[in-house]
């Protein structure tokens, strides 16, 4: 078979007070998100997110080509919004300890701001075709990586004890990532909220230091 190739991304367009204005791929991509994340990937047709978006469905294949792009596309936003934010922060003068903190905060906040990408992200990856679910994973190992630096950095600085870094970064994304099951944003608290939460146990524990 032809090997495939994605579109390049839509050019965006500058509103009239100078700011970048969402593109029709945008609202594909949001609304699709949405829809999966209410009625999920495979029940989700391409009819369904045309109606989302306002448009007819043959008008839909002008900025889309398949279901399966709208999917990479979601992918890749979510985790591009991940790495963009920790390699801006990564030449600032913040501790290890804060560093791992915003992490933990990216992390949950984005399931307040894009729930559909966190679930299409977690959920649906394994849907993606062979070239794209490659890119995407080359993806998450840079972030798994950056990630890893840090808690790299902490050790080596003394901030944190010497532990299986690898082993710590996992126990990170895996107290976060599966928040997403259960979090809401009119809950209790506050994403930012439950990162302090998750933050004080991974690096404080459960035990009682005056014990």
């Amino acid at each position: 078979m032809p090997r495939r190739t994605r579109r390049p991304a839509a050019r965006r367009v500058t509103a009239a007070n100078g700011n970048e204005a969402p593109s029709r791929r945008d609202d594909v991509i949001r609304q699709s998100a949405t829809l999966f994340d209410e009625r999920g990937y495979h029940s989700t047709s391409m009819e369904d997110i045309a109606s989302a978006v306002g448009v007819r469905k043959p008008t839909l294949y002008h900025y889309v080509q398949s279901k399966d792009e709208i999917l990479y596309w979601i992918h890749e936003e979510f985790i591009d919004l991940l790495i963009s934010r920790q390699e801006r922060r990564m030449s600032t003068a913040m501790s290890p300890e804060q560093l791992v903190l915003e992490v933990m905060g990216d992390i949950l906040e984005l399931m307040e701001t894009h729930r559909g990408h966190v679930r299409v992200f977690f959920e649906h990856h394994r849907e993606l075709p062979t070239d794209e679910h490659a890119a995407i994973a080359a993806k998450r190992e840079r972030y798994e990586s950056a990630v890893a630096a840090v808690i790299q950095r902490g050790v080596d600085e003394g901030a944190f004890r010497p532990v299986d870094v690898k082993l710590a970064t996992l126990a990170l994304f895996g107290i976060c990532n599966w928040a997403y099951q259960w979090y809401r944003a009119d809950g209790p608290l506050r994403s930012r909220e439950v990162a302090y939460v998750f933050w004080d146990l991974l690096l404080n524990g459960l035990a009682n230091p005056r014990r």
